[in-house]
């Protein structure tokens, strides 16, 4: 069965330390909210698990997984930012995306309620609707491990019910997800690790 394991990560950003001794573990199925105040390491954390950031010590593990590929060739991360362009439509963006990871699970567009704008450049798109195209490339390009940042941050009630629709579709097909939030999502029953509470 596939699973996430942390072993007394530490990770140093401009010569800082941002969090030490961490650890965790999380199962196909599972989530785990990170929590905290700004400036704990949440989106330190998610970075690390991303292959973005360099562990400054300990170890992660994905047993389950194929053992040819890194824990981060097998996650997907949302971060604060949507890696657009601009002067490319909504459908064009997807395509490169899915040429770039590979992959190409129809439907991703469908399923974010971007059917209607999807031969609009997307400079044109709201911020809403920008975030609604970075989740078509998680639906779009299957990987088990779903690395979330904010990832509701602009979206409105409706796409927040739908996205959680779609991270319970992803859990429920043995998937798993770590996400960095400061409110509540829409995931049930996840497991939280809390970062930056003094013992």
């Amino acid at each position: 069965m596939l699973r996430l394991e942390a072993h007394d990560l530490a990770c140093v950003r401009g010569g800082r330390e941002v969090f030490s001794g961490l650890g965790f573990a999380v199962a196909a199925g599972e989530a785990l909210v990170v929590t905290g105040r700004n400036g704990a390491g949440k989106s330190s954390l998610l970075r690390t698990i991303a292959g973005l950031v360099r562990m400054a010590a300990g170890s992660l593990n994905l047993t389950g997984g194929d053992p040819e590929l890194t824990p981060a060739e097998q996650a997907h991360y949302l971060g604060h930012q949507d890696a657009l362009k601009p002067s490319l439509t909504v459908e064009e963006n997807l395509a490169f995306w899915v040429q770039y990871l590979g992959g190409g699970a129809p439907g991703a567009l469908s399923a974010v309620g971007l059917d209607a704008v999807a031969k609009l450049p997307a400079g044109y798109l709201s911020a809403g609707q920008r975030r609604r195209l970075s989740i078509a490339r998680l639906i779009a390009i299957q990987r088990p491990i779903w690395l979330l940042d904010e990832p509701t941050s602009a979206l409105d009630r409706d796409a927040q019910e739908q996205f959680a629709g779609l991270m319970g579709r992803h859990l429920a097909g043995g998937g798993m997800i770590v996400a960095a939030t400061h409110g509540p999502i829409g995931l049930q029953q996840a497991k939280e690790l809390r970062l930056g509470d003094t013992p």
